[in-house]
């Protein structure tokens, strides 16, 4: 007897087969027929990216088992593979069998307790629309970050930032600029050492800009690529712990990771997200348990861990896929007001006033204005002048584009020449 594992948007299934060599349209029939879907509803893959697809046009995309007559073992497909299925519409999801339990004499079943009653209304679906219409990258802001992490870091560790913009009323996000607060980042994990002072600088330049904190962005390791998730669980956990802290409605998540291309190559790939709505609910009323794993223990980084059971496909389980909490946002670049070619903080060496000496000499030919317009530019003004006056006034200029007073440009002038 062989087992195919068959991943959907339910979890993950099992279908049994006889004979390891069918083909996938006799693969298909054996999962309408255990599984419940019908043939002409599936689209199957071994690319984990088709639980995503959302619409017929996007799944049409994943042609790997699109060829009825290939035999799965020509796939490397074999006892306790994992492939994935996707399927418009609703199903009866099939339950293993249970053995029969046993009532006390004179019972009339299980007390249930308030916990067991608040699990049974925590059904985890998955949310197919986000609150954000899309989210528009700043090109040159984009480059800088991901440019940074494939040719300074080589993609062998986690970096991360917050995305700062604006929202429409009709929800489109637009990133202008990104911030890296200081940080550690491993292969699998990503602490961000986050600095009040510093973010209060930040607050201040944004605000005077007309711009807040619309969103998290974050690198996935190359190690990490090879192990079959979008999100690991410690991705999960940090992008909702950020996204309930801002209180955005709208607040996006990206991911940066590098990917295979058709010639063996590898692209540098932006993917968005919003956390569903349960998610943030879980992760506010404390529901995440990460607290369990002990040092050392072998994980599956595709699920979240609960600490009580949650519904999922009508069936009650502790640990949920990753993939029920992401909502897809979809992706646009523009070119917005600043530029990104000052230097970046916290990045490998202490950005100095030397840095801006070179910066205004390199642009002596453009207005002044238009010299000072790079957010990383005036992260490092900030630190000489008054957060709550000059600060304002300088970031208005550059929202305006109206000329820079006489007496801060000399202001200015002075701390590049100050060689601090």
């Amino acid at each position: 007897m062989v087992v195919i594992r068959v991943r959907s948007r339910d979890g993950v299934e099992r279908v049994s087969i006889d004979n390891p060599n069918i083909t996938i349209g006799e693969l298909k029939t054996l999962i309408e027929s255990q599984l419940r879907v019908p043939i002409s509803n599936q689209t199957l893959s071994l690319q984990q990216n088709l639980l995503l697809a959302k619409s017929p046009a996007e799944r049409s995309q994943f042609l790997d088992m699109a060829n009825p007559s290939i035999p799965i073992s020509s796939l490397k497909i074999g006892h306790g593979s994992l492939i994935f299925l996707s399927y418009d519409g609703e199903r009866e999801i099939v339950l293993p069998a249970r053995r029969p339990s046993i009532t006390p004499a004179g019972s009339f079943g299980k007390k249930m307790t308030m916990d067991d009653l608040i699990a049974k209304q925590m059904r985890v679906t998955r949310q197919e629309n986000p609150h954000c219409e899309l989210v528009s990258f700043d090109r040159d802001a984009a480059n800088a970050f991901q440019h940074y992490v494939n040719d300074s870091l080589a993609f062998a560790v986690k970096r991360g930032g917050f995305m700062y913009g604006t929202v429409s009323e009709e929800g489109k996000v637009e990133v202008d600029f990104i911030y890296e607060p200081p940080q550690m980042g491993q292969e699998e994990r990503l602490v961000l050492m986050r600095d009040s002072e510093e973010e209060k600088l930040v607050d201040a330049i944004a605000n005077g800009l007309g711009m807040r904190k619309v969103g998290f962005i974050f690198t996935q390791a190359v190690g990490q690529d090879q192990k079959g998730y979008t999100m690991s669980y410690l991705e999960v956990a940090q992008a909702s712990e950020l996204h309930a802290e801002s209180g955005l409605k709208e607040w996006v998540t990206a991911l940066v990771k590098l990917k295979v291309n058709d010639d063996g190559g590898a692209d540098v790939h932006f993917e968005a997200f919003q956390m569903s709505d349960m998610c943030i609910r879980l992760f506010k009323e404390n529901w995440f348990d990460l607290e369990s794993i002990k040092e050392g223990e072998i994980v599956d980084p595709k699920v979240s861990r609960m600490k009580k059971e949650v519904v999922v496909g009508g069936k009650d389980v502790k640990e949920v896929d990753n993939d029920f909490f992401l909502v897809v946002v979809k992706i646009f670049d523009h070119q917005g007001p600043l530029s990104s070619t000052f230097p970046i903080e916290n990045r490998n060496f202490p950005v100095t006033t030397k840095a801006l000496k070179t910066h205004l000499e390199r642009t002596k030919s453009q207005p002044f204005v238009k010299r000072i317009s790079d957010f990383h530019l005036l992260l490092t003004l900030a630190r000489f002048l008054d957060v709550n006056a000059d600060i304002p006034a300088l970031a208005a200029c550059v929202r305006s584009e109206t000329a820079v007073p006489e007496g801060y440009q000399l202001l200015i002038e002075s701390i590049a020449n100050s060689g601090v």
